[in-house]
C-alpha cells in the first residue's frame, strides 16, 4: 500500500512539474545560424518565477513581462554546438524541472540557398480547394470548423498530400514555382479554410497535414527542380491563436478603447507628409478584420519572435521564398528589421511583399534600395513587390476593343513607362489574376482569346509571372456577385468522385474538356518555352507606343531577340516593319512559338484581331 501511494505520489509530482513548461519556442534550433543570438519564449503557469540556467550556454538576458506565463530566455548562438540541452528552471538555486533543447545540423549550404527570380513561374494555389489526396484529414478533433463541401465558404478537404499527387501537372504546365496561400493551424469557427487567421505559427493545420507532410512537399518539389513559397502572415494572427488568449504584454497587439478598430486600409498614410497621425494610427493599428487581431511589430519580443519563426520555417522545411501578406500594413520600421533579419541569414533568398496600391510610386517604395523610400529616410530591404497596377490594366483593357488615348493596350505601355521607379525591376511579381481579385475568364467571359492575350503579356514582360490556380483550364468566378467562395471555387478532379479531371489531357477518359484543353495547351507552350528563354527572364525591354490597339514590344540582350505582338483590335492589322527597325534590326525570319508559324520580319505582315504573337527572331 505505501509502495502504491509513493508512487502516486511520484506521479502527481512529475505531472505538476511537465505542466510548468507547456512550450518552448522555436522548439528546436540549429548549429551554425548567422543570428549572434536564440530568443527562447517559454510558456507555463507561473513560469516567470523561476530563475533559468542552460548548462554550456551563456544567457545574456530574462525578459519576463506583466503575464507570469512567460519568461524569454536569450542565449548566445553563434557559436552552439549540434546536440541536446537541458533548460533547468531553478527556484533558490534547485533545480525544479527541466526541459531538454536540441541543436540541429544545417543542410550543407542552407544559407546559399537561392530564391525564386525572374526565370521562375509562380503557380498560386489555395491548398484547400486544389486536391484532397487524404480524406481521413479534412475534419480533426482539435480543430473546430469541419469539412462541408457544399458550403462555398467552408472547407472542402484539400491538403497537403493532394498538391503533392499533382505535381507532374505542375512540371508539365510549366510552373517552376509554388505559391500556396497559408497553411499554419487556423482554428476560427468558420471561414478557416481561408487560413490567414493562424492560431498556431508553428503548427500546419491538421486538416492540411503535418509539419513533416510540408517538409516533404519541398523535399519532392526539389527532386523536380521547382521551389516553394510560403505565404507568411506578420500583420495579424488570428483571434483563436492561444498567445492571443493568454497575452504575453499588453502592447503584443494593438489595443483600442472599444476592443476593435477595424483598419482604415490607406496605406498611403505610411509616407504621406501631409497624413494626421490619427489617419496613421488608423492605418496601422487597426485591425485586418475582427477574427485578425493587428500585431504590434514596434514591439521588440513580438517582432523577435516572428523573426525567428520565419527564419525556423526557412530551415525546417526547405523553402525558397515567401509572398508576405499585407506587408505595408505592418509598422515600417519593424517590418524593414523583420526583412532585413531574413535577407542577411539568406543572402540569395526572395521575399515578395503584397503592396497593394494603385500607383508605381507607392508600390516602389516599398522595394529594397528605392529612391523614393530615400526621400522618406526608409529602405524596407524588401526584394520584390507585387504588380498591381498591371493587374489594374489588364482587368480593363483587354474589354477595350477600339483604340483610344488612354484605353486599350496605351494602359499597358503606360504601366511600363513608369519602370524607372523600381530599383529592379526583373524582380516584380506580375500576375492577372489571384486568390483576391475577379477571375479573369469572368471578367473576359471565357474569350480564350483574350486569355491568351493577357497571359501572353504576363509571360513576356519584365518581373516573375504568376497564375493563379485554374487560370489556365478556363475557370470562372465571381466574387462581386457570389462572395469569395466563388473565385475559389474546387479544382475539377481534386476530389474522389468528381465527374471529370481537369489533371488529365482530354484525350484521357473523363480528362479535360475540349474548351479546357485548348486553355491548358496555350498555357503549357508558352510556359515550357520560358523555361530555356533567357532573353525573357533577364533581357532588356524595348517598347513602342500601341496604335491601333496593336501593343509591340522586344525582349532582347546580346545573344537573342524575341518580338511580342498583341493586336486587341477587333480588326485585323498590318505590322509596318520600317516602324519597328530599332528592334527588328538585321533579323530575317522569326518563328512564331504559339503557332510554330514561321514569318518574313523583311516585309510587313499581318496579325490577326484579338490576338497575340511571340516571335524568336533569327
Amino acid at each position: 500500500m505505501k509502495n502504491r501511494l509513493a508512487i502516486l505520489f511520484l506521479l502527481c509530482v512529475v505531472s505538476t512539474i511537465q505542466a510548468q513548461v507547456e512550450k518552448i519556442e522555436p522548439p528546436f534550433w540549429w548549429s551554425g545560424m548567422k543570428g549572434e543570438t536564440l530568443q527562447l519564449m517559454c510558456y507555463g503557469k507561473n513560469i516567470s518565477k523561476y530563475n533559468v540556467d542552460i548548462e554550456g550556454v551563456t544567457i545574456t538576458d530574462i525578459t519576463k513581462t506583466e503575464n507570469s506565463n512567460y519568461l524569454f530566455v536569450t542565449i548566445e548562438a553563434k557559436d552552439i554546438s549540434v546536440g541536446k540541452v537541458s533548460i533547468d528552471f531553478k527556484e533558490s538555486d534547485k533545480v525544479v524541472f527541466s526541459q531538454a533543447y536540441e541543436f540541429k545540423a544545417r543542410r550543407e549550404n542552407s544559407a546559399e540557398r537561392k530564391g525564386f527570380d525572374s526565370s521562375d513561374v509562380m503557380y498560386l494555389i489555395m491548398p484547400d480547394r486544389f486536391a484532397n489526396g487524404n480524406p481521413k484529414n479534412d475534419s480533426n478533433s482539435d480543430t473546430v470548423e469541419k469539412a462541408d463541401r457544399s458550403n462555398p465558404g467552408g472547407r472542402h478537404g484539400g491538403d497537403l498530400q493532394g498538391v503533392i499527387d499533382h505535381l507532374d501537372y505542375l512540371k508539365d504546365l510549366g510552373a517552376t514555382a509554388l505559391w500556396s496561400t497559408p497553411l499554419l493551424e487556423d482554428n476560427e469557427p468558420v471561414y478557416s479554410y481561408h487560413t490567414y487567421a493562424q492560431s498556431d505559427l508553428y503548427k500546419i493545420d491538421p486538416r492540411y497535414g503535418t509539419n513533416e507532410d510540408y517538409k516533404r512537399l519541398a523535399s519532392e518539389m526539389h527532386k523536380l527542380d521547382m521551389k516553394l513559397i510560403m505565404d507568411y502572415v506578420t500583420n495579424h494572427w488570428g483571434s483563436k491563436h492561444w498567445m492571443i488568449k493568454d497575452l504575453p504584454t499588453t502592447d503584443w497587439i494593438h489595443q483600442w478603447p472599444e476592443g476593435f478598430r477595424r483598419s482604415n486600409y490607406r496605406m498611403t498614410t505610411q509616407f504621406d507628409s501631409n497624413a494626421s497621425k490619427i489617419d496613421a494610427k488608423g492605418c496601422m493599428d487597426g485591425w485586418f478584420d475582427t477574427t485578425m487581431p493587428d500585431m504590434n511589430q514596434s514591439n521588440p519580443l513580438l517582432l523577435n519572435y516572428i523573426t525567428q519563426n520565419a527564419i525556423w520555417w526557412i530551415e525546417y522545411a526547405d523553402l525558397d521564398g515567401f509572398r508576405v501578406d499585407t506587408y505595408s500594413y505592418n509598422d515600417k520600421e519593424g517590418i524593414a528589421k523583420w526583412t532585413k533579419a531574413i535577407m542577411n541569414e539568406y543572402p540569395n533568398f526572395n521575399i515578395v511583399g503584397e503592396v497593394w496600391m494603385h500607383d508605381q510610386a507607392q508600390m516602389a517604395y516599398w522595394q529594397k534600395d528605392s529612391k523614393i523610400g530615400a526621400l522618406d529616410n526608409y529602405n524596407s530591404g524588401l526584394p520584390s513587390v507585387m504588380d498591381f497596377t498591371l493587374h489594374d490594366a489588364i482587368m480593363i483593357m483587354f474589354n477595350e476593343d477600339e483604340n483610344a488615348w488612354d484605353k486599350g493596350m496605351i494602359r499597358a505601355y503606360e504601366n511600363f513607362t513608369n519602370d524607372f521607379l523600381y530599383p529592379d525591376i526583373n524582380n516584380i511579381l506580375l500576375f492577372a489574376g489571384n486568390h483576391d481579385t475577379n477571375r479573369i475568364n469572368e471578367i473576359y467571359q471565357s474569350d480564350i482569346n483574350k486569355y491568351k492575350m493577357a497571359m501572353t503579356l504576363i509571360f513576356t514582360t519584365r518581373g516573375i509571372p504568376q497564375i493563379y490556380y485554374g487560370d489556365e483550364i478556363g475557370m470562372l468566378g465571381n466574387r462581386d456577385k457570389k462572395g469569395d467562395g466563388d473565385i475559389r471555387r474546387d479544382f475539377p478532379g481534386g476530389w474522389s468522385g468528381d465527374v471529370q479531371s481537369a489533371f488529365v489531357s482530354s484525350k484521357e477518359k473523363k480528362g479535360r474538356t475540349n474548351d479546357q484543353e485548348a486553355y491548358h495547351a496555350f498555357t503549357k507552350k508558352v510556359l515550357n518555352w520560358r523555361k530555356d528563354a533567357e532573353v525573357i527572364h533577364k533581357g532588356k525591354l524595348m517598347q513602342f507606343i500601341p496604335f491601333d490597339n496593336v501593343y509591340v514590344y522586344f525582349r532582347y540582350n546580346e545573344e537573342k531577340t524575341v518580338m511580342v505582338i498583341i493586336n486587341n483590335s477587333s480588326k485585323n492589322q498590318e505590322i509596318d516593319i520600317t516602324r519597328f527597325k530599332e528592334g527588328l534590326k538585321d533579323f530575317k525570319m522569326g518563328t512564331d512559338i504559339i503557332t510554330d508559324s514561321n514569318i518574313d520580319v523583311t516585309e510587313n505582315f499581318k496579325v490577326q484581331a484579338k490576338t497575340p504573337m511571340i516571335i524568336e527572331l533569327k
